[in-house]
């Protein structure tokens, strides 16, 4: 069945329309053609008996552009036929279904409400009729029958037919509010390697100067540890606009170079150590995202703004949510600096994962914290 439909929608409408219309003229042809005439079998059936089948069938040609003339020239066409007593019978008004259907399916609001209009009334004439005895109740039964029933399925066409437009839009919108989700996930994802990176380098490189010519090591170290700094953000921008397809990781940054992170910063001149306890658990991937980027924003924060000597990140494996602290001795920061445009960033990724994250004053209400839970299943 779903074939079928696949077919005929690929089928321009007015070849589909033409098409229809041909049927039609053959089924209500067919009668002429397996019976003989009565009044005269010899002579057989005449043009004019014939003419008013060109009636029914040819309007259907234009059945979607003119839905309730149609239907009203297809109801004249019949009414004249009936008027033959001697014309070939005619079992099913096939084109009187068709242009039913039609105008149930495709017809407005108020071009439905005036087919019912005309279809009341011819109702009312053939009850009318009925009590002259012409036509029998077994025939306006059976015509009430099918045309019923052709008004129901071109309502549930139609039905159908807009669940599915409504189905198509809210898909649109659905791919309409992916891409605005992927676009501020990039948007966070860029601030946050690209502001470590170049918090980093410019701390080493507003240190180079005093040190290049007294301490010529501590320079070389600087040096080296802006160009990885450097190195290591390309390396993720390129991860993350997947310009490398084979990297196995897939541009998603894992749990395991976390210590790397700190590292960088230790190099940079903030003391920096790191704290495992627990047994490490298997995290979704994007929850394994979000711990890297978590720390990553909050070493950052300390790098930029908190002018801090020592920061400590301490990742604790309970079982089933890992505990993320990261803390220095700094001078502390607000929502209304720009670390706290990175908290912002950092509660959403948490929530997004199902976790939740706090801030406040470290140890002692010296410095800053960032704690952060995240579960080790998708919630």
């Amino acid at each position: 069945m779903s074939l079928s439909r696949g077919v005929l929608r690929r089928i321009p409408p007015p070849i589909l329309d033409v098409a229809i219309a041909l049927a039609v003229l053959v089924a209500h042809t067919t009668p002429f053609l397996v019976t003989s005439r009565v009044a005269d079998p010899v002579e057989g059936w005449t043009l004019s008996q014939y003419l008013p089948v060109l009636g029914q069938a040819l309007p259907l040609i234009w059945r979607r552009r003119a839905p309730v003339p149609v239907l009203v020239v297809v109801l004249l066409a019949t009414a004249v036929y009936g008027l033959r007593a001697d014309t070939a019978p005619q079992p099913v008004a096939y084109a009187v279904l068709a242009a039913i259907y039609t105008v149930a399916a495709t017809g407005s609001r108020r071009e439905r409400a005036w087919a019912a209009t005309i279809l009341l009334g011819g109702i009312g004439l053939q009850i009318t009729g009925l009590v002259l005895k012409e036509p029998g109740a077994d025939t306006i039964t059976r015509g009430l029958v099918m045309y019923g029933t052709a008004w129901a399925i071109g309502r549930s066409t139609a039905n159908r037919q807009a669940y599915a437009r409504q189905l198509e839009r809210e898909k649109e919108l659905e791919a309409q509010r992916a891409a605005v989700r992927e676009r501020a996930a990039i948007a966070r994802d860029m601030h946050d390697i690209l502001g470590h990176a170049i918090s980093l380098m410019i701390v080493q490189a507003e240190s180079g100067p005093l040190i290049v010519r007294s301490e010529p090591e501590r320079a070389e170290a600087a040096f080296d540890a802006i160009a990885s700094a450097g190195r290591g953000a390309m390396t993720q921008v390129r991860r993350l606009l997947g310009l490398l397809k084979d990297d196995p990781a897939g541009g998603v940054p894992l749990i395991e170079q976390i210590p790397a992170l700190v590292e960088g910063v230790d190099r940079a001149g903030t003391r920096a150590t790191i704290e495992i306890s627990g047994v490490p658990r298997t995290l979704p991937p994007e929850a394994e995202a979000t711990a890297y980027r978590v720390v990553q924003e909050a070493l950052t924060n300390t790098v930029k703004h908190a002018g801090a000597t020592m920061v400590t990140v301490r990742l604790d494996w309970r079982k089933d949510t890992l505990l993320i602290h990261v803390a220095d001795d700094g001078r502390g920061q607000s929502e209304g600096t720009d670390g706290g445009h990175g908290l912002k960033g950092i509660r959403e990724r948490a929530m997004a994962c199902g976790g939740i994250a706090s801030f406040g004053p470290g140890p002692g209400d010296r410095g800053f914290s960032v704690s952060v839970r995240l579960p080790l299943v998708a919630s």
